[in-house]
């Protein structure tokens, strides 16, 4: 009897021991994700956006969520990320909105619209003003949740080849511009083209287009787009480009509750990261402009061509909310946020700057 008490005591331990084990596995287990993104491997702070997230999110889940993030190099498919994540080959992906108008015109205004908002205006409205539960809206018959990744301001209008005197200048150029800008130009006689990011100064150098946008001087000089075309235009069509984050639906919910609260604060610290960076780097770039690139000819678009486009740009978009109610939704939300914010902006920082510069 002895030894049947001492077996069974030992086979009753040896069941809370695994018991336990099991339990503690179970606590610890690793998700292993990937990322995928449009930009390459040194397209700072592009790139570094998805690499500081993923990094955040194992150091504060002690290294129970791990993402890889790819680089367009890696998976060949720059504005390939909407299907990627949509399907399941890729957790999470990040890129711009605007890049899927073609497949669903709802998720353009998500990155930013012509003349519209900043981005202190834009992430007011995503995290206050309902943009998020819109974006939500959108995004779900896509199995795919999305958020803010990483703002960069107010964008420059573009490089051109010569300089722009009239709309009639415009006509017949061929210019790398996307999002909604890009239908308003080719509304003004433009022929559009969207290239991956990778391919723009080959395609600038070898004349297959004659101009195009990218950012702003921090992250336009290290492409050297001003050795092809040295006019340098002020911005009016990316006031606050936001970049963003997107989630397959399904990997999320299978994450533990305090996982997908950890990604979701990382993914909006690194959103922060990269609008305070890339703000730097064209700081950075813009004061050395006249001493290190004497060349490049800064210049704002005349008042004929301004008018033309703002213009072009309210026709085009009551033609496209026609029929379009979840578009019409989205824009009605931000024109009206936007209206109200603006009054701020201008008393706030508009006459500082006006009273200081």
């Amino acid at each position: 009897m002895n030894m049947l008490f001492k077996a069974t005591k030992f086979v009753v331990a040896a069941a809370l021991l695994a018991g336990l084990s099991t339990a503690s596995m179970a606590k610890e287990r690793v998700y292993k994700w990937k990322l995928a993104t449009t930009w390459g491997p040194t397209l700072s702070p592009f790139i570094d956006a998805p690499t500081n997230m993923a990094k955040m999110v194992e150091e504060m889940s002690n290294g129970r969520l791990v993402i890889e993030v790819d680089a367009s190099n890696k998976h060949k498919s720059a504005f390939g990320i909407l299907d990627m994540v949509k399907g399941g080959q890729y957790d999470m992906g990040h890129s711009a909105s605007y890049y899927w108008k073609g497949k669903d015109i709802n998720t353009m205004p998500f990155s930013t619209m012509p003349f519209g908002m900043t981005t202190a205006e834009q992430y007011a409205w995503f995290y206050h003003g309902g943009g998020m539960a819109l974006m939500e809206k959108t995004y779900s018959k896509h199995g795919i949740l999305s958020f803010p990744g990483g703002s960069t301001g107010n964008q420059m209008g573009g490089w051109f080849r010569k300089e722009i005197n009239s709309v009639e200048d415009l006509k017949g150029l061929k210019m790398r511009i996307p999002g909604f800008a890009g239908e308003v130009m080719a509304k003004l006689g433009l022929t559009v083209t969207n290239i991956a990011p990778g391919e723009l100064y080959t395609s600038l150098e070898r004349g297959t287009i004659d101009a195009l946008e990218w950012v702003g001087p921090g992250m336009d000089i290290n492409m050297g787009f001003h050795k092809v075309a040295p006019y340098y235009y002020t911005g009016w069509h990316e006031p606050g480009l936001d970049l963003h984050f997107m989630v397959n639906e399904r990997a999320f919910k299978k994450l533990p509750k305090d996982l997908q609260e950890i990604l979701i604060t990382a993914m909006r610290v690194s959103a922060y990261d990269m609008y305070i960076q890339n703000y730097h780097m064209s700081a950075d770039a813009w004061s050395k402009i006249a001493s290190e690139y004497p060349n490049i000819k800064i210049k704002t678009f005349p008042k004929e061509v301004m008018d033309a486009l703002k213009q072009t740009n309210k026709e085009l978009r009551a033609e496209m909310v026609k029929d379009q109610p979840l578009l019409k939704e989205i824009l009605d939300s931000q024109e009206a946020y936007q209206k109200k914010v603006r009054k701020w902006t201008e008393m706030s920082d508009y006459l500082y700057l006006k009273d200081n510069l």
